[in-house]
């Protein structure tokens, strides 16, 4: 039995870059850094960034495109790739990439890190997982609403609270996936 499988948990190093395949799915592709800090013999304070690219298709890259940004903290649960291809010069390259199935949006920086070692202060709040198989939700249908709680509401009252509906900015926290 063989796995391929990688989680990393970092800061983005540039901002995500989309493409769409001939066929119209999207890709999205972005740089992450992680930092691994350790003490030499000596006691010295030593830190060790690794720079890993990543590719997410689908979905999962528009979403990613549309919240992450360059020092976005993230983690990502996905697979190693490596492809390769030659030049015009005929020189042969090779890229190792991960190609996510799932996503996870970090917490946004309440304070910026000042220390040698930076360590986030985050706000503590609910992070959503989003996953590559997880549905986007659908626009709700007027015949699939639940009724109101109250009977002697009346049909002005329920139209006024989705009226401004397409012009309500969408929150992180609210997304159900």
């Amino acid at each position: 039995m063989n796995l391929n499988k990688v989680f990393i948990l970092g800061n983005l190093t540039r901002d995500p870059e989309r493409r769409n395949l001939p066929s119209g799915q999207a890709v999205v592709s972005f740089g992450v850094a992680t930092n691994r800090f350790y003490t030499t013999q000596d006691g010295q304070k030593q830190q060790e960034t690794e720079f890993h690219n990543v590719v997410i298709f689908g979905k999962l890259a528009e979403i990613a495109f549309q919240y992450l940004q360059k020092g976005s903290l993230v983690l990502i649960e996905g697979r190693l790739k490596t492809r390769s291809w030659q030049d015009s010069s005929g020189n042969k390259h090779f890229r190792t990439e991960i190609i996510a199935d799932n996503l996870q949006l970090g917490p946004k920086m309440t304070t910026k890190a000042t220390s040698e070692f930076p360590q986030s202060k985050v706000a503590e709040e609910e992070i959503p997982v989003i996953e590559e198989e997880a549905p986007l939700p659908q626009e709700a249908d007027s015949s699939k609403e639940s009724p109101p709680e109250n009977p002697s509401q009346t049909n002005q009252d329920s139209s006024s609270n989705t009226q401004n509906k397409g012009e309500e900015e969408i929150d992180v926290k609210e997304i159900p996936f």
